[in-house]
């Protein structure tokens, strides 16, 4: 019913920027609110940033002025803008959609 498809990940010094774009499939997307999440081996995936059908947005605070969630629902995207980044901000990161997940996407913040 929905696919979801990560993209934007890549190396990147501490202090630049990505942007990952989740292209999604379904027609459930542009009504439901989706996520970013991310992992780190050895530990539980969490939430970074959400943003429902409306654009109503809310981010995990050690995020919160750094990272934007946003969402064009005529192209079913949801992007994810990350600027200042960290190293702490290492992990492979998905995007979610009720129980619908992406295959992830490694962002790695290293000098």
């Amino acid at each position: 019913q929905v696919q979801l498809v990560e993209s934007g990940g890549g190396l990147v010094q501490p202090g630049g920027s990505l942007r990952l774009s989740c292209a999604a499939s379904g027609s459930y997307f542009g009504s439901s609110t989706v996520g970013w999440y991310r992992q780190v081996p050895g530990k539980q995936r969490e939430s970074v940033a959400i943003i429902t059908s409306g654009g109503m947005t809310d981010y995990i605070e050690s995020v919160k002025g750094r990272f934007t969630i946003s969402r064009d629902n005529a192209k079913n995207t949801v992007y994810l803008q990350m600027n200042s980044l960290k190293p702490e901000d290492t992990a492979v990161y998905y995007c979610n959609c009720g129980h619908w997940w992406g295959q992830g996407t490694q962002v790695t913040v290293s000098s």
